[in-house]
């Protein structure tokens, strides 16, 4: 294994793929977002392929024009506690809002999630991009985009705070003594804040990592920021690797800013994939799965980003409607590039939509392509990894089977796991309980220093 930067992989597990009709496709398993079966063989390949994580997106809303992936499908937490008793070393990365939940209950969940696991856990922070999430949750309105982030904020430091209430040592479970656990370890939050109000202390030990790796997504200012102040990784998506080198620049410079090393942080970029013998056998791979969505269908699935829109309304073949601010409460960073995008390449409302239903993948071609792919955007400072999604029912055992060889060959990729831990693979330092005190002649060194 080199001793050079290695390239870091995600998996995300999204059923028969996002495209509104992938499912009709002929190698497609239909009910694979609530097929085990089908997300046990994915976890394993991924794991073969010495895979970081699996990643599992999430959503709170659906209506009848939901993309079929969203309208059955299994919850995060429940179906990656499934997947890590017949996993081994692989992370599990779920998706959970901070917008319809509370604190103590999701650092209980990732706190079991990690015990179960032997310390793989993650946590994706969302802020739940859908307004009709708040119908579903007794609330009269969805918070707007900014609020959100300031409830986020507020959240994680509550869940970190929880997720610190035991020291890893805490439980001495001493038979003779009678003692389970040392009292001097244990520590009560007792946080009162501006949203939430939450004693303490949690119910589960120290995390067997510390604490579960957080992640944030999205490319808004607002998620950027957050991100700089509270994540350990990033899932993120641009266009082109100089965007992305931009995105990832700017991440970089305020983590720094706000007091923490430049390598706190991961930054994925979310790509799909197809590979085929030739550029050509990889574009008809790719054309076979687009033909399968129906203009009528892609409206629907672009209506999503902009808050549920009806773009039914609007002529097809005339350039993408000025639709004026909506989307900038929902899905905002998506949202805005679909406008700028639109307008730049003056594309029609059918060419917009059908690019938003089946995206031409990030990385298409022979594995050879793919593989030069990858490398010059993780080489020229783009990303530290990708989340890689197939464009085709086999495009990921096609990556696992014939990308990931070559990437091994050029010293990019690991052959073996480093360590135990999400943490440990992800090359992330291990937090220190913020309430635990440290030792006398460790206090005495460091005023000595100072």
């Amino acid at each position: 294994m080199s001793n050079k930067r290695q390239l870091r992989l995600g998996a995300i597990i999204q059923g028969a793929s996002g495209n509104m009709s992938a499912w009709r496709h002929p190698d497609a398993v239909a009910d694979a977002s609530i097929n085990i079966q089908f997300c046990q063989q994915l976890a394993q390949k991924a794991e073969q392929g010495k895979f970081d994580f699996l990643f599992v997106a999430d959503g709170l809303y659906i209506n009848e024009k939901s993309i079929p992936h969203f309208l059955n499908r299994f919850e995060p937490i429940t179906l990656l506690s499934a997947l890590a008793l017949v996993t081994q070393k692989i992370g599990l990365v779920a998706t959970l809002s901070t917008s319809y939940s509370e604190p103590f209950t999701v650092a209980r969940q990732f706190a079991s999630l990690d015990h179960l696991s032997g310390g793989r856990a993650g946590w994706n922070v969302v802020t739940s991009p859908l307004e009709g999430s708040a119908k579903n949750f007794s609330r009269d309105k969805h918070p707007e985009h900014d609020e959100r982030y300031r409830i986020a904020s507020e959240y994680v430091s509550v869940v970190k705070g929880l997720w610190d209430s035991w020291e890893g040592d805490a439980f001495v479970r001493d038979k003779a003594k009678g003692q389970f656990f040392a009292p001097d370890k244990l520590h009560t939050l007792n946080h009162q804040g501006k949203y939430f109000s939450v004693q303490g202390p949690l119910n589960v030990g120290r995390s067997p990592q510390g604490q579960p790796v957080v992640f944030q997504a999205g490319a808004s200012e607002q998620g950027k920021a957050f991100a700089a102040e509270a994540a350990d990784a990033i899932y993120t998506r641009q266009a082109t690797p100089e965007l992305a080198r931009e995105f990832y620049q700017d991440v970089k410079r305020q983590l720094v800013e706000n007091g923490r090393d430049a390598e706190d942080i991961r930054i994925f970029q979310g790509i799909s994939v197809i590979v085929g013998d030739s550029v050509t056998d990889a574009e008809q791979k790719y054309q076979q799965t687009a033909q399968l969505v129906t203009a009528d269908k892609a409206l629907e699935y672009l209506g999503r980003y902009f808050e549920h829109y009806d773009f039914s309304q609007h002529p097809l073949d005339e350039p993408f409607p000025d639709i004026g601010e909506l989307g900038q409460n929902s899905f905002r960073s998506t949202t805005d590039s679909i406008k700028r995008d639109a307008k730049a390449r003056g594309l029609t409302l059918r060419q917009v939509a059908l690019e938003a239903a089946t995206p031409r993948p990030t990385f298409i071609g022979s594995a050879s392509d793919v593989a030069d792919g990858l490398e010059h955007w993780f080489t020229s400072g783009a990303t530290d990894g990708f989340i890689v999604r197939g464009g085709t029912p086999t495009a990921f055992d096609d990556f696992v089977e014939q990308v990931i060889p070559l990437l091994q060959q050029r010293g990019l990729y690991r052959t073996e796991y480093e360590g135990e831990t999400l943490r440990e693979n992800l090359g992330l330092r291990e937090p220190e309980n913020q309430f635990a005190v440290k030792p006398k002649a460790e206090v005495r060194q460091l005023a000595a220093v100072k």
